[in-house]
C-alpha cells in the first residue's frame, strides 16, 4: 500500500499477532483496487453486556480516489472473527466501487412504452 495501515486499540492490548492480521487482510483488499490512499482501522473493546461476553468491535475507514468507504458495525466476542466480517463487508464495498468505475453496473430491462411488464416471460415459457 502506498500508505500505511494505522491501527488504533481501545480498551484492547495491542498485540503484534493482531496488528498482523490487519495488515494481512488490508493487503488482500489491494489486490481488489491497487489506488487505495489510506486504510484507518480501529478496534475497541465494547462495555460488557448482561448476558454475553464482551463484543469487539471493529471500524475500517478507506480512502479510495474519490471514495470514502466505511465499515463501522461489525461486533463479535472474538476479535479475529469481527475482524474478518469486518473486512469481509469492506472488500464487497470496494467491488461496487471498482464495478461502477468499470460501467459494470447491472441494467434492468425496462420494457418500451406500450409493451405489457412481464411479455418478455410469457413468450419464453411458451417458446
Amino acid at each position: 500500500m502506498k500508505i500505511p495501515v494505522h491501527i488504533q486499540f481501545h480498551g484492547v492490548e495491542a498485540s503484534d499477532a493482531l496488528e498482523l492480521s490487519v495488515r494481512e487482510h488490508a493487503h488482500k483488499l489491494e489486490s481488489f483496487a491497487p489506488d487505495i490512499m489510506a486504510c484507518r482501522v480501529a478496534i475497541d473493546l465494547a462495555q460488557k453486556h448482561q448476558h454475553q461476553g464482551r463484543p469487539f468491535g471493529v471500524r475500517i475507514d478507506l480512502t479510495v480516489s474519490g471514495h470514502e468507504l466505511v465499515v463501522n458495525r461489525v461486533q463479535h466476542e472474538d476479535v479475529y472473527v469481527a475482524l474478518r466480517e469486518a473486512f469481509d463487508n469492506m472488500k464487497r464495498q470496494l467491488e461496487d466501487v471498482v464495478r461502477q468505475r468499470r460501467g459494470q453496473v447491472k441494467q434492468h430491462h425496462v420494457p418500451p412504452p406500450g409493451e405489457p411488464q412481464g411479455a418478455d416471460e410469457e413468450s419464453e415459457r411458451t417458446a
